[in-house]
């Protein structure tokens, strides 16, 4: 009774630590996610109203926002096209993840809050995984670690913000290796005769076969590669290659037809152009050069510095786990072997991944993000190895109030980062007002940027023709124009009447008119005389 009594006492001591560190990286990725003063969207979007925080700004994460909109308002489930043309250069699992949100919640249009929110739960949930693996494989305070440096990565909870496919993918890569190491420990248990449950088994068999197609999913064939190849290189020199037999033909299978579903159905579908981009461009492509080359040095210092200082210790704890043996080894039991064998396999995943993204000719920061949940226990682990020494308790509690700087450092300076960077450079005052003069069905056009539209696109919420040659040339219809290209070029232009000046960046945005129709103003606006808004605009 005693015993059982104790058993209940850690397992709600676990649920709370667990809980406690999801909900803080909860309110970190949260924290003012949405836009600046929330568009009063459908679906009771205004209960969000306090956790408006940044516009969509950036061009890389317009573009998703523009897939999920054909999504999640005209019904694209499979098939979204940015503009109208162009494929979508990831796969859409990080999208379907959104349209089921907003489907549960009622919501029928995108906005900042709802296309950022999934890499906030994915953040969240990965963060849990991670911290009760290390909680129950290495102990209470491994697992408090692990939680703590997740919520004090700078790199993590940043990610966590930003509406893109990485933090989707880092959450079924963690997924996947770590269903991998509890079946693995379960396996050494089933043959010391321990503790053994044969649906659990093949239910972590078939987890992990699941995550390895979501990864792919989620970003293409990478998100299977290197978690399985970590895998397979530490079996084949720990002499355990029988185990993939193990997960053949019932896991494998189910991998392979997750994995391929949406390649499949591009295929007998006739999209081959989002076959091209996928794996052309954005796969093979980068791998090889296509889209640029960067030096092989180019990781390190985001490597070492994108969270400092935690971003420092993570070589450190990864070299120890490949060095790690326990003491007395001749004597290791089957708990220990299965600690000393998931750091192990942790290690190699961080060593694989960024000697496979450093040979790669581009490469980008996020690229590494996936490392960090397995950065976190690893880093967990070693502090509680460490803290078998007095030295070692110091040094974790030193850990630990780092990492209670830092989560108050990312509470309060992400989001300000984030509004600085978008400051003046949003598009969404300048959409609303050329949507209250430009008639939904009415023909629009964009000329003279040389910048990624994706954002304008996205708060118009409508398809734009990028025109090109003559500006005088312009069809029927209204332009869109730079303030400065249209300075230089109105006297070009004849023809071309100005219907209003919108607040964008220094020179803000002219929307012209061509066609006796849309210079009148046509049912869109009853007043044709030119309208001049000052850049203080906003919308009500």
């Amino acid at each position: 009774m005693a015993d059982s009594k104790e058993f209940l006492s850690r397992d709600r001591y676990r649920t709370i630590g667990v809980a406690a560190i999801t909900v803080i990286i909860l309110v970190l990725t949260i924290n003012r996610l949405g836009s600046g003063p929330c568009d009063s969207a459908a679906g009771g979007e205004s209960a969000f109203r306090a956790l408006c925080g940044t516009d969509v700004c950036g061009g890389n994460e317009a573009v998703e926002a523009v897939f999920l909109q054909r999504i999640v308002e005209d019904g694209q489930l499979l098939f979204p096209l940015e503009n109208g043309i162009q494929p979508m250069y990831k796969p859409p699992l990080f999208h379907w993840t959104a349209y089921a949100i907003d489907r549960l919640a009622g919501i029928t249009r995108i906005t900042a809050f709802n296309l950022r929110l999934p890499s906030a739960l994915y953040a969240a949930a990965g963060a849990a995984l991670a911290i009760l693996f290390a909680w129950n494989s290495f102990g209470p305070g491994a697992g408090l670690v692990t939680g703590l440096v997740l919520a004090g990565s700078y790199q993590y909870i940043a990610n966590g913000r930003i509406g893109r496919v990485d933090m989707t993918l880092t959450f079924f890569e963690t997924l996947a290796l770590l269903s991998f190491l509890w079946w693995r420990a379960a396996e050494i248990a089933r043959i010391e005769d321990i503790d053994h449950s044969p649906m659990r088994d093949a239910a972590l068999r078939y987890v992990f076969g699941a995550a390895l197609g979501l990864a792919v999913l989620a970003k293409g064939p990478i998100g299977a590669m290197l978690p399985a190849l970590a895998i397979g290189i530490f079996l084949i020199f720990a002499g355990g290659i029988a185990e993939i037999l193990e997960f053949v033909p019932g896991p494998a299978m189910l991998a392979i037809g997750l994995g391929a579903s949406w390649y499949a159905a591009c295929y007998f579908g006739g999209r081959y152009g989002f076959l091209h981009r996928q794996l052309g461009s954005e796969n093979f492509g980068r791998f090889f050069g296509a889209l640029g080359a960067m030096s092989p040095w180019y990781y390190v210092q985001p490597l070492l510095l994108n969270s400092a200082p935690l971003s420092l210790i993570a070589p450190v704890a990864v070299a120890a786990a490949m060095h790690y043996r326990p003491a007395h080894d001749d004597n290791e039991d089957g708990a220990a072997r299965a600690r000393r064998d998931a750091v192990r396999i942790l290690a190699i995943f961080w060593i694989v991944t960024v000697v496979f993204f450093s040979i790669a000719a581009y490469k980008r920061r996020t690229y590494l993000l996936p490392l960090w949940p397995a950065e976190a226990i690893l880093i967990g682990w070693w502090s509680a190895l460490l803290a078998r020494w007095y030295w070692g308790r110091i040094f974790r509690a030193a850990l630990v109030l780092i990492c209670a700087g830092l989560i108050v450092f990312n509470l309060a300076y992400i989001p300000r980062l984030e509004a600085r960077n978008c400051n003046g450079f949003s598009y969404r005052p300048a959409a609303a007002v050329i949507n209250r003069v430009v008639g939904k069905n009415e023909p629009l056009y964009v000329y003279g940027f040389h910048e990624e539209l994706a954002p304008l696109v996205f708060y118009l919420d409508r398809n734009v023709v990028v025109l090109r040659g003559r500006l005088g040339d312009a069809p029927p219809g209204y332009i869109i124009v730079p303030g400065a290209i249209w300075l230089e070029r109105q006297g070009r232009a004849p023809g071309l009447t100005t219907v209003l000046r919108a607040p964008y960046g220094r020179d803000g945005l002219v929307l012209l008119s061509h066609g006796r129709f849309y210079a009148d103003g046509g049912a869109a606006t009853p007043d044709p005389i030119p309208v001049t808004i000052p850049k203080s605009y906003t919308v009500p």
